[in-house]
């Protein structure tokens, strides 16, 4: 019986663990939301400045759909690290980079990385991953 209610356990961690990722995403979205209505608003000289700093920090978002594996990246321009270092982590964590994407918008950088999940029975701890690249660029 413990076999069957382990996966079930896992379902509801990886739920909380979905919701407060949603969260975040959501009160990052109106804190962006809010800026570029004050940017709108505002003469539009010199506007942006501090955006990276009012953001507190990089953001860093892990997504798991399936076998395949989204990873975002938002930094300022002054927060610099590898790209491949990125890259090591997800393949030392089980993951293998498929297509990487990068845009600069304003002063902050993107990163979009997807991946596939080696084994998909085994899957990938993206709580793990998110911790160990978060620790990379902060």
């Amino acid at each position: 019986m413990q076999l069957e209610e382990r996966p079930v356990q896992d379902q509801v961690e990886e739920a909380t663990t979905y919701i407060k990722l949603l969260t975040q995403r959501v009160e990052e979205m109106r804190r962006r939301r809010s800026q570029a209505l004050m940017t709108a608003s505002g003469s539009g000289s010199g506007s942006g400045s501090g955006s990276s700093n009012s953001m507190g920090g990089s953001v860093v978002e892990v997504r798991e759909f399936g076998s395949n594996l989204e990873v975002v990246l938002i930094s300022g321009l002054s927060k610099t690290f590898m790209l491949h270092q990125i890259i090591s982590i997800l393949e030392q964590e089980g993951a293998e980079v498929v297509n990487v994407n990068i845009s600069n918008i304003g002063d902050q950088i993107f990163h979009t990385i997807h991946a596939q999940v080696k084994v998909p029975r085994v899957g990938v701890d993206t709580s793990g991953i998110r911790m160990r690249i978060q620790e990379l660029i902060s």
